[in-house]
């Protein structure tokens, strides 16, 4: 089988930009493998450790694998069966053909700042086209064109990252509650810094409150006496 599901995202927030599920052979793609897809670009979150190229297990027999380039992640969905080495090259013929498509349309480096201004999810659907015709290419793992592929291709796979889906999703909730608690940690500091000022307001009423009250009181008395 091809690749099964194939996104295009923003790295710094996991915006995805364009999406394809392969019909014809989606059987086995459930909506969770859409939602955990989300998950891990979404945890990805632009972070300096994030792998440029990570294999990650899920359900019903199927792998995740993704590739980070230029603050871009090409995430694809496979059958655990289908040969990495494939997966990832499929992978940087997607890359390669999205930035050629951009470049194209925004010219180079107009491209980047279509993508860092963004703001609607699948803005570039359009490229989807362009993906249809790329996942033909890789049906069949055993044709000509791709045996002589995996031959001519000389990336070192065994180095890439493998991990369970539940450990990288787990890993985003952690980040997410450590976002959490350093927003709380900024949100209690401002509160704490407007009662120190309320405090000492509060202190220099007390402490010079009386005497500019009689002050006001002297001159008033003052007033009556010789104006009024």
């Amino acid at each position: 089988m091809p690749p099964l599901l194939t996104f295009v995202a923003r790295i710094s927030d996991g915006l995805p930009l364009v999406a394809n599920t392969a019909p014809d052979f989606s059987q086995g793609v459930t909506q969770e493998h859409k939602n955990q897809a989300k998950d891990i670009l979404r945890g990805l979150g632009g972070t300096a450790s994030s792998s440029a190229k990570m294999s990650i297990d899920t359900s019903n027999n199927l792998i995740f694998h993704y590739l980070v380039r230029d603050s871009l992640c090409y995430l694809t969905l496979t059958e655990q069966s289908y040969p990495k080495r494939l997966a990832f090259l499929y992978l940087e013929e997607i890359a390669d053909s999205f930035v050629e498509s951009l470049a194209n349309d925004y010219g180079d480096p107009g491209w980047r700042e279509a993508i860092a201004t963004t703001a609607r999810p699948y803005a570039f659907i359009k490229f989807d086209l362009v993906i249809q015709r790329r996942r033909k290419d890789f049906v069949d793992p055993t044709s000509r064109q791709n045996t002589t592929k995996l031959n001519e291709d000389l990336a070192d796979i065994q180095s890439i990252m493998r991990k369970n889906i539940n450990e990288v999703l787990n890993r985003g909730e952690k980040l997410e509650n450590v976002s959490n608690i350093s927003n709380n940690l900024v949100a209690e500091s401002k509160k704490f810094k407007w009662g120190a000022k309320k405090l000492t307001w509060q202190a220099m009423l007390n402490q010079y409150g009386p005497i500019a009250a009689a002050g006001i009181f002297v001159i008033f008395v003052l007033y009556m006496k010789f104006f009024w």
